[in-house]
């Protein structure tokens, strides 16, 4: 005996819409947090990312740096290191490599930052393949982040 059920807006407890994968939201305690503090101080992302080694947003402005200098493969090392230590601090809060990692969330915006840059730099180096997949992995993450990136 089968039964259509069509297209559910409940399924006991839950809507439809909590069904899929949920949002990740990096914790508050998460190093990007004291990093942007100090980068809006005026301190150098170097310095932060000696005494911060976890914190992609300054990984991620090391990245930016390279890239304004056309340092491509640096920009592609430090790029690298920061979408790394994004995706460390990403499991940790519970993603489990799917799901909205929403750029609304101030604390994520170090993470989505890193994987720009490493798409950017991928593309820079002729990793054409490698800029594609980072491009829907970012697009998938959050659409608004690449024009947020963008915007400065």
């Amino acid at each position: 005996m089968t039964q259509p059920i069509g297209n559910p807006s409940h399924i006991g407890n839950l809507d439809a819409g909590q069904l899929g994968p949920q949002p990740t939201f990096l914790p508050d305690d998460h190093p990007d947090v004291e990093a942007k503090r100090r980068l809006d101080a005026g301190e150098e992302a170097l310095d932060i990312v000696a005494d911060l080694p976890a914190s992609s947003l300054a990984w991620a402005v090391l990245a930016d740096e390279a890239h304004a200098e056309g340092r491509l493969v640096d920009s592609y090392a430090y790029a690298r290191v920061g979408y790394h230590r994004g995706l460390d601090a990403l499991r940790a809060a519970g993603w489990r490599g799917a799901g909205p990692i929403p750029w609304s969330h101030e604390v994520n915006r170090g993470v989505l930052r890193a994987l720009y840059a490493l798409g950017r730099a991928s593309a820079g180096i002729g990793e054409s393949e490698e800029t594609a997949r980072i491009e829907e992995f970012l697009r998938s993450s959050d659409p608004a982040a690449i024009d947020a990136i963008v915007a400065g």
